[in-house]
């Protein structure tokens, strides 16, 4: 199977950073837009989507800032690839926005670009960034 691709996307949101940090760090504001249903046991993070369950280690966080969750597979171990979810703000603007880092094949990665329009689609009517 070929390696994935790391891709990057930005996305403005007009919130606070500390608001949207609180969408995007925990389960309960995860559960709001990312993914049907999110649990936590620790730094231990199971996505469900429909009849789809994946398991994720939270692997780094800054408080306002960033978080990083690393897909582990059914033996709790690390894989190779993760999602990053980093709110920047403009100095000068005070602009936020959300960037996302997260890995795809080659040839889905507009399909997987397309997945987080829609899913940073419903963070925005979540927290009223529409």
């Amino acid at each position: 199977m070929e390696p994935k691709a790391r891709y990057e996307l930005e996305f403005p949101i007009n919130s606070s950073p500390q608001l949207l940090y609180q969408y995007i760090s925990t389960p309960s504001g995860l559960q709001e837009w990312f993914a049907d249903n999110v649990n936590s046991r620790g730094e231990f993070f199971t996505f469900i989507w429909d009849d789809t369950e994946e398991n994720a280690r939270l692997t780094s966080k800054k408080t306002g800032e960033k978080v990083k969750f690393r897909w582990i597979d059914e033996d709790k171990k690390d894989t190779d690839y993760f999602f990053e979810l980093r709110i920047l703000e403009d100095e000068i603007t005070k602009d936020v926005s959300l960037m996302v880092i997260d890995f795809a094949q080659e040839d889905e990665i507009s399909e997987a670009t397309l997945l987080w329009e829609n899913q940073i689609s419903d963070l925005k009517h979540v927290i009223g960034s529409v």
